[in-house]
């Protein structure tokens, strides 16, 4: 009987070995992507652009950055994650350096439109394509985890790290060479990404008859009900961060005109939100991989954001403007939102065979969040006012813990998973869900 080798420290922390450089590339990318989140729209109306104006150019970034979301997966069925890499730090890189170095320089709106607006299919693509990998590569006892460091790193760029990096460079190089630094950032993640990782999952995939171009494309649609449960996972993801994106529409201006904080402070309780959330990414991942990926959703995701989002709002109505009481809710409702994180896992499971329709249907969800969020306040703040609406988004909540039960692994409905290549996220012994 011979020992077996000691496991490296990247294996021990859950991060496939052969894709640790594509983690490091996607923190620096996701950094690069970040550095403008927080600045871009009042330097743009500086410059005289008109408010309705900027408002119609995040409008059209947000719309490409949700149809690359999408086809993300598609295309890493039918190219393999690397190219779908690849396209999305060219489609950055080229629409980035024709902003700035046209649309900016001559104030051409159309132009803007143009360039800015596409550039938003370039991060997805990268970003998504390389969460596909991650499917096919990481083992299934440890995909959860394996997620987990792609959202910390996700989220830990854009826009936590991007916006202190912004705030370090532009009193010393100013708001349009921090737009520059930006651009090197994100082709120096891309580079380290995809010219450092040597992984042959990352290549296209062999396709069986029927899984045609066109037949990808359609079936990262049919595929939420040709497996329902799918379906119920794309579901549970919109309403994992609705009530975030309905958030950002009500809750500055209840915070700071009912509860009494100042906007600083509002946006310092934001901050401390988002900051719980990142590490609370990595670590519900690795929960999910030991306590079992349905549960962690359920109690944690479910359960929890249920039970955060009425704190948010009763905390502060009941006790008014205290700012460490408020700071702690606010971190709690950031730790429950990634209580969701295995969904990223347990999704392309429930889909072996098309990984990469799964994660499609998925990433749907999640920009179909993003309209769900602010269209529940336009229509209910009216008659039911702020309170009626956390009472919505909770109750949302409430149902994703139900539904979240019916997301059953192939083998635990009775059925066998199909072979898989050794290291594939379908080929480890069975896992916890």
């Amino acid at each position: 009987m011979t020992n077996s080798p000691p496991r490296s420290l990247i294996t021990r922390l859950g991060i496939p070995p052969t894709l640790a450089w594509g983690y490091l590339g996607l923190l620096l990318f996701m950094i690069g992507d970040g550095v403008e989140s927080g600045y871009l729209s009042p330097y743009l109306i500086d410059r005289g652009v008109p408010e309705s104006r900027v408002a119609l150019l995040f409008t059209v970034y947000g719309i490409a950055a949700g149809l690359a979301a999408w086809l993300s997966g598609v295309l890493s069925d039918l190219w393999g994650p690397r190219r779908v890499m690849w396209t999305g730090l060219a489609i950055w890189a080229a629409f980035q350096l024709l902003f700035l170095t046209a649309a900016i320089p001559l104030a051409g709106y159309p132009l803007m439109m143009i360039s800015y607006g596409l550039r938003g299919l370039g991060y997805p693509l990268f970003a998504y394509g390389f969460l596909v990998w991650i499917a096919g590569v990481a083992p299934r006892a440890r995909l959860g985890t394996a997620m987990g460091w792609f959202w910390f790193a996700f989220t830990g760029g854009l826009p936590t790290l991007g916006s202190l990096v912004a705030s370090g460079l532009i009193p010393r190089i100013g708001s349009y060479g921090t737009l520059w630094a930006a651009l090197a950032l994100v082709a120096a993640g891309g580079l380290i990404a995809l010219l450092l990782v040597r992984d042959d999952h990352g290549g296209r995939r062999p396709r069986g008859s029927g899984d045609g171009p066109l037949a990808t494309l359609v079936g990262s649609v049919t595929v939420l009900w040709r497996n329902p449960r799918v379906g119920v996972g794309s579901l549970v993801r919109v309403i994992n961060t609705a009530s975030q994106f309905g958030f950002f529409v009500i809750m500055p201006i209840h915070f700071t005109r009912t509860v009494g904080f100042s906007l600083t402070q509002w946006l310092h309780l934001l901050s401390a939100m988002f900051a719980t959330n990142i590490f609370a990414n990595l670590l519900f991942g690795v929960v999910g991989d030991r306590l079992g990926w349905r549960r962690t959703i359920a109690w944690f995701g479910g359960a929890g954001c249920t039970v955060s989002t009425l704190l948010l709002f009763y905390v502060p109505h009941a006790v008014g403007p205290n700012f460490p009481l408020a700071l702690l809710v606010a971190a709690f409702y950031g730790a429950t939102l990634a209580g969701y994180v295995p969904l990223s896992a347990l999704v392309p499971t429930l889909e072996p065979k098309h990984q990469g329709q799964a994660l499609a249907a998925l990433n749907l969800g999640a920009g179909a969040s993003t309209f769900v969020g602010p269209a529940v306040v336009a229509v209910f703040v009216g008659p039911l006012g702020v309170e009626g609406v956390i009472w919505i988004f909770a109750g949302m909540y409430g149902v994703s813990f139900l539904l979240a039960h019916f997301l059953k692994l192939p083998d635990e409905a009775g059925t066998s998973l199909p072979a898989a290549d050794p290291g594939s996220a379908t080929a480890s012994a069975s896992a916890p869900a």
